[in-house]
């Protein structure tokens, strides 16, 4: 692949637009019943993005944050330092599978009509190649195939800012009513 440093700088300057806004906000933790009551999952996502709700304490923790969504697709970028190694020195596989699993599962979500949720069923990863800190940051970016009443089906891709494939993923989510308050 050829370098494109203009590519990184869009990335990183994204980003830093949505720590500023998320940091502005609660921070991470849960979302309560009545912050989500009323809205789509796209508007739950926005919220997120938006930093008007809380994001998910594990993407502080393994370092990546949600950076693009829109109907039928969501994108989270991540930084692969050393803190996510494996014992071989490179960055760990589960590590791939939770931004995989995380741009998956949020871009159905934003298919969702309010009082609609979903749960990974099925997750399939396949690691195509090794991650290292030399990499200063990946997307995963989440694209629905197919959103029905019961299931859901989408893709993922996992790349550097020069457009090298490390991998790539599929997921099936059961799509449920979310319980009356």
């Amino acid at each position: 692949m050829t370098s494109r440093p203009h590519q990184l700088d869009q990335w990183l300057a994204q980003e830093k637009a949505v720590r500023e806004r998320v940091d502005q906000g609660p921070g991470p933790g849960v979302t309560r019943m009545d912050q989500v009551a009323g809205m789509s999952g796209l508007e739950l996502m926005q919220a997120i993005l938006n930093g008007e709700v809380p994001y998910a304490p594990m993407a502080q923790t393994l370092d990546f944050i949600l950076v693009e969504v829109a109907p039928g697709r969501a994108v989270f970028q991540g930084t692969p330092g050393p803190q996510l190694f494996n014992p071989l020195g490179t960055v760990h596989g589960g590590w791939f599978a939770t931004l995989l699993d995380s741009a998956l599962g949020c871009a159905v979500h934003t298919m969702l009509p309010q009082g609609r949720a979903y749960t990974t069923a099925e997750l399939g990863v396949n690691m195509v190649k090794a991650l290292t800190p030399r990499v200063p940051r990946v997307r995963a970016e989440g694209k629905v195939i197919h959103c029905g009443r019961q299931l859901a089906t989408a893709e993922a891709r996992l790349v550097g800012p020069d457009g090298t494939l490390y991998a790539h993923a599929t997921t099936t989510c059961l799509v449920f009513d979310l319980p009356a308050s």
